[in-house]
Formats: C-alpha cells, sequence, structure tokens
C-alpha cells in the first residue's frame, strides 16, 4: 500500500481490550491530526480517522447501519473513507456528558439555576477541539442525523441526545439568553474550561457557567431549529408539553430579540445603549462605546452583534441571522400551537415576529446590484449601509433555502448565489486545491469546505456538485476530514483538524445526494 512520507504512523489499537477507561484514550484533538491504517486504496490514500469503539462517546446503531448500507452505494473509496469519518463524528467523540438535571436546588435561591419539579434529560456536546458548548454549533451537529431520528423513551436513544440538548440550551437560555457558548452543567462534574478575560459585557454573567458571550442572533434561532428537528422526525409533542423550561424559554427568546429592535435614539434624539454591550480591549469592540454603529429601529429587523463565525458584524442587521430567525419561528411555532392554550398568546407572538422580520428583510435586507440585479445583502443599518459579502458559516445567503427561509428558485436568492460563488465576492478563494467561499475570520485565500457543503446542498447543477465534491476529496490533506478552512494552493495548510459541525454536515450533504442525486454517488473521483 502505497503511504505518503508525510504521514506519521500511530500504534495499532485496534487490538486493545473491548472497555477502555477515558484516561485510556487518545485526546482525539491529537488523534484526529495524525494519520491512522487502513488507508483507502485510491489516490487520496485517506486515513481512517475514527477513534476504537470504546473510546467512542456514543453508539447508535441507526448511524452505523446506515453507515453499512452507504458502502455499497457510494463507489469511489475516498469519498466513502470520507462519508465514514465524518458523518458519525459527532457522536464518536463530542458526546461530553449525558445524564440527569438535579432537581434538589431551592428554586427559591436567586443563584439557583431555572429547573423542572423532575429530573430531566440533559447532553453536553462539545464543539469538537473546543470544549464548550456552542448553542449553534451542538444544534448543527445533532441535525446531521435527523433522517434516522425517531421517537423513542431510552434514554440511550438518539432521540434522548436531541431531548438532552434541547433541555441543556432552554437551561442556558433562561440563564443567559445573550451568550452563545456554555460551560457543561454541575450535575456532570465536568471541569470547566477557564475562558475568563479582559472583555467587558453587559448584562453581566458568570464565567464558570458561561464559556463566551457573544450576542449571535443565530444562537437563539438554532434552539428553535434543534426543536422543530427534534419534534418533525419524531412526532414528540409530548416531550415539550411535559418539559419544565421549554415554554419559558421560548418566552425568553422572544423578550430578547424584542429588545434588539430599539432605535439607537429616543423619540426626542437621545442616544440609548442596546441591552447588551460589549467592549473587547483587544479587537473586535463595536464602536460608540460598545454599542455599534447607529441602527435605524423598529423596522421589523433584529440586531447581532456577532456573526455566527463569531466574528463582530460591520452592521448589526445580519440578514442570514433574520432569515434563519423568522423561518424558526414560525416553523416552531406549530409546536406551541400544540401544546399551549390560543389564551396564552405565545404562538401569534412567535407568528407577528417572524412576519415582521420578513417585511423588514424584503424592505431593507434587498439592494440592486449593477451586475446581478436584486440580491440579498449581508448586513445592513436600516439608514442605507449595507455589506454586501458572505461567510461559510450556517446561518448565510447561500443557504437561504437550506434554512427554509426561501428556495432555490426564488430569483433574488439565485441573483445572490451567482455572485456569492464568485470573485465578485471579496471572500471567494480560487486555488487549484479547492475554491469556493471563505471567511474573514480565517485568512484570505483560505475556502472553508462548509461553504462547498453548502454550496452542493442549494445545487440543482450535476456539474457543479460534481466540482464541489472533487474538490472536498482532494483537499483533506489525506486526514479524510473535513477542515474548517484549506488553503486554495496548499492542502497542507489548514485549520482545526476536529471540527465536528463540518464533519456532520458533509455526512448531510451525502445522505442528501443518494435521494436528490444517487448517480453522482456512484461515480470516481480519483
Amino acid at each position: 500500500m502505497r503511504l505518503s512520507t508525510a504521514k506519521i504512523l500511530l500504534p495499532c489499537v485496534s487490538l486493545l481490550l473491548p472497555s477502555l477507561s477515558s484516561a485510556q484514550c487518545p485526546l482525539y484533538q491529537n488523534y484526529a491530526a495524525h494519520y491512522h491504517e487502513p488507508y483507502t486504496e485510491g489516490t487520496w490514500n485517506l486515513s481512517y480517522a475514527r477513534p476504537i469503539i470504546p473510546c467512542r462517546t456514543f453508539r447508535s446503531e441507526q448511524v452505523e447501519s446506515t453507515i453499512e448500507r452507504l458502502r455499497g452505494v457510494i463507489k469511489d473509496v475516498d469519498l466513502f473513507r470520507i462519508f465514514e469519518n465524518s458523518w458519525p463524528s459527532t457522536l464518536d467523540t463530542t458526546i461530553e456528558w449525558r445524564g440527569w438535571s438535579n432537581t434538589t436546588s431551592d428554586p427559591d435561591e436567586l443563584d439557583a439555576p431555572p429547573m423542572s419539579m423532575k429530573p430531566e434529560e440533559l447532553t453536553f456536546v462539545i464543539t469538537g477541539d473546543i470544549e464548550a458548548m456552542w448553542l449553534r454549533d451542538s444544534a448543527n451537529q445533532l441535525q446531521a442525523y435527523i433522517s434516522v431520528l425517531k421517537k423513542d423513551d431510552s434514554p440511550d436513544s438518539l432521540a434522548s441526545l436531541f431531548r438532552g440538548a434541547i433541555n441543556l440550551q432552554a437551561r442556558y437560555i433562561l440563564e443567559n439568553a445573550f451568550c452563545n457558548a456554555f460551560q457543561a452543567p454541575d450535575e456532570s462534574g465536568v471541569v470547566h474550561k477557564s475562558s475568563l478575560n479582559s472583555d467587558r459585557i453587559t448584562p453581566l454573567f458568570d464565567y464558570y457557567k458561561v464559556f463566551s458571550c457573544q450576542w449571535e442572533l443565530d444562537s437563539l434561532a438554532s434552539f428553535l431549529q434543534l426543536s422543530v428537528d427534534y419534534v418533525t422526525a419524531t412526532r414528540d409533542y409530548d416531550f415539550f408539553q411535559n418539559s419544565g423550561n421549554w415554554t419559558k424559554a421560548m418566552e425568553v427568546v422572544l423578550e430578547t430579540a424584542e429588545s434588539m429592535m430599539i432605535d439607537s435614539y429616543t423619540e426626542d434624539g437621545e442616544w440609548q445603549h442596546t441591552p447588551y454591550t460589549y467592549c473587547a480591549p483587544y479587537g473586535g469592540t463595536p464602536i460608540n462605546n460598545c454599542n455599534g454603529s447607529p441602527h435605524k429601529g423598529n423596522i421589523g429587523l433584529v440586531r447581532s452583534f456577532h456573526r455566527p463565525s463569531d466574528d463582530a458584524c460591520t452592521y448589526q442587521y445580519l440578514i442570514p441571522s433574520n432569515m434563519m430567525f423568522s423561518s424558526a419561528l414560525n416553523t416552531s411555532s406549530t409546536i406551541t400551537s400544540r401544546i399551549l392554550p390560543r389564551a396564552s398568546g405565545l404562538t401569534a407572538r412567535m407568528q407577528a415576529l417572524s412576519t415582521a422580520i420578513n417585511r423588514g428583510i424584503e424592505k431593507y435586507g434587498i439592494v440592486s446590484d449593477p451586475t446581478y440585479g436584486k440580491i440579498y445583502a449581508y448586513e445592513v443599518d436600516g439608514y442605507g449601509s449595507v455589506n454586501i459579502m458572505d461567510d461559510p458559516n450556517i446561518p448565510s445567503l447561500l443557504s437561504a433555502p437550506f434554512l427554509g427561509y426561501t428556495t432555490l428558485r426564488d430569483p433574488i436568492y439565485q441573483n445572490t448565489r451567482r455572485k456569492i460563488l464568485s470573485r465578485d465576492n471579496p471572500y471567494y478563494a480560487v486555488g487549484p486545491v479547492i475554491t469556493g467561499v471563505g471567511s474573514p475570520h480565517t485568512l484570505p485565500g483560505r475556502p472553508w469546505p462548509m461553504a462547498l457543503i453548502m454550496t452542493i446542498l442549494t445545487s440543482e447543477d450535476d456539474t457543479e456538485i460534481i466540482q464541489n465534491l472533487m474538490w472536498l476529496v482532494q483537499s483533506t490533506d489525506g486526514l479524510g476530514l473535513m477542515h474548517e478552512s484549506v488553503h486554495a494552493r496548499d492542502k497542507a495548510v489548514w485549520s482545526r483538524q476536529w471540527f465536528s459541525w463540518a464533519n456532520g454536515l458533509f455526512g448531510q450533504m451525502i445522505l442528501d445526494l443518494e435521494k436528490r442525486r444517487p448517480w453522482i454517488l456512484g461515480m470516481s473521483f480519483q
């Protein structure tokens, strides 16, 4: 078998005992950066990247049987190896802890977390190489498995992972609705990771509970989407009916979003602070005393201080996040309408806000481009200032149909898509190794595989799909996993060997192709 001389061979571990303690399992961040047998016999000689079975953090028979079924569907050995490595990544490596909530806390204590009257399932899902739970990442990581998700009351089921993540996200939102990433719950016994820094943020929060507090509208949208993903696959409305915190969290989601729709000025012209402010002494601080540039308020749009990349927004009406939030409000209102009496008013508020955001996008988020015609802007301020670009992280403009906001045939979306996937997008990178949308979060000239995956998910063009698959297959540097970014001209220069979200999305895309374009999975990518 041909082996690249750059490969570092690790000792074979397949003969170890069937049960290992976590202390005996290698850190996956290190494991994923090295090469492991058996390699594929294809051109790209790809490594096997799954941990041995005793070191996997969760096992699902539905996932394993699907992988085996696809072995006979995906004819290219390298394409299958990436699917085999990537799709189970969240289950294999990021279920840091799962268990039950502790209900012994005194609910009258000011510091006590909001909890239900009975124990609830909890699932702490880390993002991969960062040992914290992002609302956005964890929702997307689990979304990779909705095609095999079924109603199951067992605490060891895939459905239990979803319920536990929804419960934990609801708790996080009730405690700190403006924050985006969190520490492990106290019940887990997981050592909290220090993230204390010099950032000055209001409202105040506890670094013992919060890992990062960047206000990102898509974080709340992700909680809604995770809930919708679960109920769509399982029809388990009883879970939401019986949840102690879910409805309360929904109310906080609405209150938080509505509080970020205010004008930068009061009616008499006085400058007013947003409920959330963010000051970062070492970069990324919004101007105007940590509030950002002035924004015209009450136009239907919700401000977001940060993008899904965690970068600061140029203008805080981030259109993709508003698209996702509007769509998720509308779909999740089907849950509240089922479990709450009409008199509660929550469903009507959700639907009204969804409609208002749609109108705001139509009025302020669509601009005229001299080459492409009407397109969606990435960010606006309501006064006429716009930022024309896109970022690979979801929600993105490219992902608008994937989010359920619009359709693939929407002419404004198609105009936007053509611009995004061209050199008229300032972050589009071209090279012999990989070509696609990059991000200011990483250096220029480095496309993100996530953007190529979304290009495939939003394409009806076989030639475009095949070309993007080819770029993905040839750009893993032999590791057989999806990186965060890859140098367009050097496959050995990449960021993040352990990026579970992108891995899961790759698997999601392959399963989507099996339904939409099955003949492509029978092709060679050598």
